[in-house]
Formats: structure tokens, sequence, C-alpha cells
């Protein structure tokens, strides 16, 4: 009986160009995506970098990078209110970030588990308010911590405090809707067997509730400090001492006048002013990423 064979050089070629094809199609197409933003992430942040290293203190002189590298920008910060302004940047964005974790959370949780009259008008309210962007409240916000100020100085314009409250009062919205949706995933019977058990509410809410939804509070967290961190209108609003002033509203101050516009010292602030960013992002990040809620009733 006679055998033949087929050549098989030739459907090889087709069906190797075929599967290139086809990866490049499915996959190859996200790594071009993901280098086009690792680059445009990056870029900012090298050219700032060799900025703060340029001595000569202007952005263009930056354009050939680490063309010229030496750390007196880094030096001469010591001379100005540059860790003055850490310092009460620190101070301000941590406190506002532990109490929106805190009044939200206990908000979230009373809408979440209890049922009492106006439940549901709030929840409304909350939708509501959280549409309208706290730079419309500017005025109100003034005028009010000028009368306060009269009466509590502490409450009133240039001081510390007073801008925790207004930040506090302008979080407080948007997190307690946020954080509502994520206690309803907290399944109702765990809250029923610490009853059995004999805890009160306060003791299932610290030991048991707050633990399942980490996640969220790491997130509120997060966010509530970039965005205290970062704000300069309503810092600049009331703070109006240099020494009490937030480190968005003292690197402006230094790049504000064109004439006299100090980008080298600005580059340099403002590398060092994302140190603690990425430091407590990278501390909340497996909070963030992990789901302790997943399996935690069975059955």
């Amino acid at each position: 009986m006679a055998t033949t064979t087929v050549p098989t050089g030739r459907t090889a070629a087709p069906q190797h160009r075929l599967s290139r094809r086809r990866w490049w199609s499915e996959v190859g197409w996200r790594y071009v995506v993901a280098v086009v933003a690792i680059v445009y992430a990056v870029w900012p942040i090298v050219y700032i970098i060799s900025a703060s290293l340029a001595e000569r203190g202007t952005l263009t002189g930056s354009n050939a990078l680490f063309a010229d590298v030496s750390a007196a920008n880094y030096g001469k910060l010591g001379d100005t209110y540059f860790w003055t302004w850490l310092a009460n940047t620190l101070v301000i964005a941590s406190t506002t970030a532990v109490g929106t974790v805190l009044m939200g959370a206990a908000a979230a949780y009373a809408f979440s588990r209890f049922r009492f009259r106006g439940r549901r008008g709030g929840l409304i309210a909350l939708l509501i308010i959280q549409m309208f962007p706290q730079l419309l409240a500017f005025v109100a916000i003034f005028l009010l911590l000028l009368v306060l100020g009269e009466v509590t100085p502490v409450l009133g314009l240039n001081s510390r405090v007073a801008l925790i409250m207004v930040y506090l009062g302008g979080a407080l919205g948007v997190n307690t809707f946020l954080m509502y949706g994520f206690f309803n995933t907290v399944p109702r019977e765990l809250d029923e067997a610490a009853k059995i058990d004999g805890a009160t509410h306060a003791q299932t809410y610290w030991t048991i509730i707050l633990r399942l939804v980490a996640p969220i509070l790491a997130v509120v967290a997060l966010l509530s400090f970039i965005s205290s961190f970062s704000d300069f209108l309503l810092a600049k609003l009331v703070l109006q001492s240099e020494s009490k002033w937030t480190l968005a509203v003292g690197l402006y101050g230094w790049v504000s006048d064109q004439l006299s516009a100090n980008w080298g010292l600005f580059a340099a602030g403002a590398t060092i002013g994302a140190i603690p960013i990425v430091l407590i992002f990278l501390f909340l990040q497996r909070y963030i990423v992990s789901g302790l809620t997943a399996g935690s009733v069975k059955g």
C-alpha cells in the first residue's frame, strides 16, 4: 500500500503568521498602551526632579534632563518656611482623614443598620448635597468664619482648626453615601449573631463591622488625605499668616510672581511634598486591593 507525505512547510508559515496576528490583536496592543501610559505618567516626574536638581532655578534650563545636577535647591529649603508648611499640611491632612473616616463610618452604619424617621430623606439629601461642589460656598464659608472668629478665635479665619472643620463638613456627605453602599454588603447575620452573644451595637460596630469594611475605610482615608493635602483654594482663603500656610499655598507663593519665580525651589519642594502621599498609598494599598468581606458568611 503506497503512502503519501504532505509537506508541512507551506501550512506552518500561515499558521505562524495567523497566531502572531491573533496575539497582537488580543494581547500585543495592550503592551503598547501600557508603555505609552507609563511614559505619559513618568515623564512629568522625571522632569520635575531634573528641575529640582538644576541650580539655575528655571524650567527652561531643565530641557536637557539632568544636565546640571546639584542639591543647592534642597539645601535652600531650610532657609524658608517649607518644613513648617509641610508639618502644617501633614497635621491638617491626617486629622481630616481620621475625622472623615470616623464621622462617615458612624453615619453610614446608622443609615445602613437602623430604621428611623427621616432616614430616606437623609439619604436623598446626602445625594443632592454631593452634587454641588464646595467651591460654591466660598463666600459663605468666609463670612461664617469671620463671624465665628469674633466669638471663638480658634474657629475663625487664620486657624488650622477652622480649616479642618471646613474640610470635614465638605467631605461628610459624599463619603457617608459612599460608605453606606459598602456597609450594605456586610451581611446582617453578623449583627444578629453578635446580638445573640450579648454584644451591644457599639461592640458590634467597633469589633466586627469596622474590620470587615476596612477596604472602604482605607479608600476614604486615602482620598481625604490627598484632597486636603493638595488643596489650595480653601487653604488660601482661611489661612492668612505665612507661618500657618499649607504646602500648596506656600509653593504657589514662590512662583506667583513671574519676575521673581524660583522654579528650582518650587520643584524641590514639590518633589519632597509628594513623598508622604506615595508612602500612605503604599501603606494602604494592601487594604484597598483586599476583599475582607468575601466569604465572611457561608451557607
